[in-house]
């Protein structure tokens, strides 16, 4: 076998380019400049004057972890896969013979943004980009919620009672490696699905409740665009509702209408948003034991066609990110879910400027 040289590494980049390269059209589409100011205020690296090895770039760190949101990997897996794959290469500006940083490296970077708090200044930096290339959040906005799984913690009952209250279990304090592995954040919760036909033709009396634990990713979307605009991150067990009027909604959009389905239906809410200047498109519930009103049921029918747009940006993340908190605690959980925020906009922002190129 002959040793590979310059101009063979180019012909096979050349045919990746041909085959549909995401990385590469993310480095065409994408100026990851400019959340260069907040990396660098966020990491404060030293300026050198001590000694020792530099650091890496921040931008090219902060592209390892789009490469790991897109592709759902673990830092070990990532620092494998740069090793080994020249389109990751060549998003990065790598050469074959250039240092790639490790696992244990790209685990410290993004620790430290976590801490710095540093993932809502990113989201906001983009979202900045995308209102200057002339996505502006436009008529109206739609609201919902997704359960994003995390590990499973094997807890006891006093344990449980401890953590609801706020408190560490006293058998945790003098343990800090227990500690360090124990979710204190996460919660246990139901998920409601809906009940499949039998075999026999028949339906099931009630739905199904299957037990879920991790967190819960709250997003609006503006409705001419699909972009991501607003975002929080909770336990899987906070109510959907309560978070509406905890920031999620978007003052700069043009249009005043909100959609939403009927857990974000209350009196509060209402009220809250008609304080606000916006206009309840909100989901009407069931009357108690009743059934439901025809011009209702044609009201919310009409609303669920607009209301489900924002589904698919869950299973965007879900069927083709992976996303998953493999993470301990809110803080790195609403870090890595603030990522697959940042790449599903960046995706988006692809996909609507390839359509504007082909007019």
């Amino acid at each position: 076998m002959k040793q590979a040289g310059f101009f063979d590494v180019e012909e096979r980049l050349a045919r990746l380019s041909g085959l549909g390269d995401q990385l590469e059209a993310f480095s065409r589409t994408v100026d990851f400049e400019v959340f260069r100011p907040d990396l660098e205020k966020s990491l404060a690296y030293s300026d050198g004057s001590k000694g020792g090895r530099p650091p890496f770039d921040p931008v090219l760190m902060f592209k390892i972890l789009v490469i790991q949101t897109l592709n759902n990997l673990s830092d070990e897996r990532t620092e494998y896969l740069i090793n080994d794959r020249l389109s990751f290469m060549r998003f990065l500006g790598l050469g074959l013979s250039d240092r790639v940083p490790d696992a244990k490296t790209v685990w410290l970077f993004r620790e430290r943004l976590t801490q710095a708090r540093a993932i809502e200044r990113l989201f906001d930096r983009f979202d900045a980009t995308l209102r200057n290339a002339g996505y502006l959040p436009m008529s109206g906005q739609i609201l919902d919620a997704t359960l994003v799984a995390a590990p499973k913690q094997r807890n006891t009952n006093a344990e449980k009672a401890d953590l609801r209250a706020g408190r560490i279990p006293e058998d945790w304090q003098d343990k800090p490696s227990k500690l360090s592995h124990k979710d204190r954040h996460a919660r246990w919760t139901l998920k409601f699905t809906k009940a499949k036909r039998q075999d026999d033709g028949t339906m099931p009396s009630s739905d199904l409740a299957i037990p879920f634990f991790g967190y819960k990713s709250h997003i609006s979307i503006d409705r001419k665009f699909r972009f991501i605009r607003k975002w929080k991150t909770t336990d899987a067990a906070a109510n959907d509702g309560a978070r509406l009027r905890e920031g999620l909604l978007d003052k700069t959009n043009t249009a005043s209408g909100v959609w939403a389905d009927t857990a974000y239906r209350s009196k509060a809410n209402e009220d809250f948003m008609e304080k606000q200047g916006f206009v309840s498109k909100v989901h009407r519930k069931k009357p108690h034991l009743k059934p439901m009103p025809r011009h209702i049921q044609k009201s919310n029918a009409g609303k669920s066609v607009i209301r489900s747009r924002v589904e698919h940006v869950f299973a965007d993340q879900k069927s083709q990110m992976g996303l998953f908190v493999r993470t301990v605690g809110i803080t790195r959980a609403t870090m890595r879910i603030g990522l697959a925020n940042i790449v599903y906009n960046m995706r988006r922002f692809l996909f609507l400027e390839r359509i504007s190129a082909n007019a």
